[in-house]
């Protein structure tokens, strides 16, 4: 470790200790017409351990960045004490980056630490009067940071998160899933007085998971995470900070662990539910009531032919003022429960069971997947896919959706066939375009090529997946999470006999999540999923599976290229 930056450059971090902490206070962001996050406080302290979770599009991101000083909030306050890392969802990849740039960037608080402590070291050797509380300072500084074992820490998260360790390589040629991985690696060795993860298992295999699962509940500080995992959640949260709709707008904070928050959630929305349902009933009950005393006024109070004049003019008041007090009624009638928010209605494919989807034999394809690969999917079936990081999981279902050649062998789909494939992330939208125009114009090219019956075309609110909000956003203001509900809503509008998930849990909430693992259990489709997802493994655990890949991982992974979260 080199230990001789320059010391006019040098900052060490600022002392917290035990007082570190992030708090924020009635923080409120809004974004055009819209208000993303709505007087939210919340304080991540040292050992806290807070989850902040709800549907996708509720402001989890923003809340984030808010906290480390990315956003400056419209109204409220927050504080900040100690040091902060961030793992964002997205990571961009500048020109010149690389490897080394992000374990350089993790190890400078230490390097300044140490190199403060040589320096006064050297400046008590040469009697210099202020060298006793420089020293320790930088030794408490260096203490707190554990800096002597840094760069072996970042070595160690690196290899077991199966990231890159070539300090050269650019980052614009790793993948997606490694630059994430190399990022969170520095992270989980910088020891940061407050950790800020957003979405950090996506991209992890099963040891990576572990490992992250491990750092977490053995790191001192504070913690703050946004996962769609249920499995990390139920591991490190005992604070649940739920942003999803409430009837009365504001987050609600849940103490307990996962369990509690997913009770009290229930019940919770079930009152909701139950509430707004009672207020419609009876504002139906209560118009219902006006039409009938409105009928009753113009022909129904009528007595029969040869009643005197008299006779029906008395009535009429009587009448009149029945339709009068109904009308009142209705007026004074508050709906003051708003509508409960969407959930995953999944459409019935009408797959016949048994019926051929897709051959596929001996495929393989070079430096990608080590094949051969043979496999016959059919109507109601279910495949699950799983392998180590790199071993060609996501290139087999690319190769299954027609979109990548494979080197070796041959896919055949059955004769009209509908295949859709989700990816691990969200494909390229027109981001000027609204969630409900790129799905019409899907619609509109699946009509147009008759591989679908624009009678069998499903409107986007139909799915369930998107609120009216959502729909009308542009894509390139929506959330991760709200992105992956349209490409999955997408991939359901052509009514596919064939799904292929890759990493399907990756950037939704657990709410949806649940739903999913549902639907995708009892759809008449035939159903591939490529998953790392702990509990998604665990529930779809009676499925069929397929290992691809290498037995054992080699002792340094490779650094993988391209696009793939692979």
């Amino acid at each position: 470790m080199n230990l001789t930056p320059n010391s006019e450059a040098m900052s060490l971090p600022v002392e917290a200790g035990g007082s570190a902490h992030v708090r924020a206070t009635g923080a409120t962001v809004t974004r055009g017409s819209r208000r993303v996050l709505n007087d939210v406080s919340i304080t991540v302290s040292a050992r806290s351990r807070v989850a902040v979770v709800g549907e996708n599009g509720r402001g989890k991101t923003t809340l984030l960045h808010v906290l480390a000083g990315l956003i400056t909030p419209d109204e409220g306050t927050v504080h900040r004490a100690g040091t902060i890392g961030l793992a964002r969802q997205e990571l961009s990849a500048r020109e010149g980056e690389t490897v080394a740039t992000l374990t350089s960037e993790a190890l400078a608080a230490s390097l300044a630490a140490l190199g403060a402590l040589q320096e006064a070291t050297l400046a008590m050797t040469e009697g210099d009067p202020t060298a006793d509380d420089r020293y320790a300072v930088a030794l408490d500084a260096a203490t707190r940071l554990d800096a002597w074992d840094a760069e072996r820490r970042i070595d160690v998260a690196l290899e077991a998160l199966g990231a890159c360790t070539d300090r050269d390589r650019p980052l614009a040629r790793l993948s997606v899933g490694q630059r994430y991985r190399v990022r969170l690696a520095c992270l989980l060795g910088a020891r940061h007085d407050v950790l800020l993860l957003d979405e950090p298992t996506n991209h992890l295999d099963a040891g990576g998971l572990d490992f992250l699962t491990r750092r977490l509940r053995e790191h001192d500080g504070g913690l703050a995470v946004v996962s769609h995992d249920r499995v990390l959640l139920r591991d490190v949260a005992d604070q649940f900070l739920d942003l999803d709709p409430t009837r009365d707008g504001k987050p609600r904070l849940y103490a307990g662990g996962y369990d509690a928050w997913r009770e009290a959630r229930r019940r919770e929305r079930e009152r909701w539910e139950r509430d707004h349902e009672e207020q419609q009933a009876e504002h139906r009950r209560l118009r219902e009531a006006v039409s009938k005393a409105r009928d009753r006024l113009s022909t129904g109070w009528r007595p029969d032919k040869g009643t005197g004049r008299h006779q029906r003019q008395s009535r009429a008041p009587g009448v009149v003022q029945a339709l009068n007090h109904r009308q009142d009624a209705l007026r004074a009638h508050r709906i003051d429960v708003p509508q409960p928010p969407p959930a995953l209605r999944w459409p019935d494919l009408g797959v016949r069971p048994g019926a051929p989807q897709l051959r596929a034999h001996g495929v393989a394809v070079d430096g990608r997947l080590a094949g051969p690969v043979d496999l016959t999917l059919d109507g109601g079936d279910r495949l699950l896919i799983t392998g180590p990081n790199g071993a060609g999981k996501s290139t087999l279902l690319a190769v299954l959706a027609g979109s990548l050649e494979p080197t070796g062998g041959h896919v055949r789909p059955a004769k009209g066939a509908r295949i859709a494939r989700v990816t691990q992330e969200s494909a390229e939208q027109d981001p000027a375009l609204t969630a409900r125009e790129v799905y019409a114009r899907h619609v509109g090219r699946l009509v147009a090529r008759q591989a679908l019956r624009e009678a069998d075309a499903l409107p986007l609110g139909a799915l369930g997946l998107l609120d009216s909000e959502a729909m009308g956003t542009p894509v390139g203001r929506m959330s991760q999470g709200q992105r992956r509900r349209l490409g999955l809503a997408l991939a359901l509008a052509g009514r596919p006999g064939l799904l292929l998930l890759d990493e399907p849990t990756n950037h939704l909430s657990s709410a949806l999540v649940d739903e999913l693992t549902d639907a995708i259990g009892d759809t008449s489709a035939a159903v591939v999923v490529v998953t790392h997802d702990r509990r998604l493994l665990r529930d779809l655990a009676d499925w069929p599976r397929l290992e691809v890949g290498e037995t054992s991982a080699p002792a340094v992974r490779p650094c993988a290229t391209g696009s793939s979260g692979e």
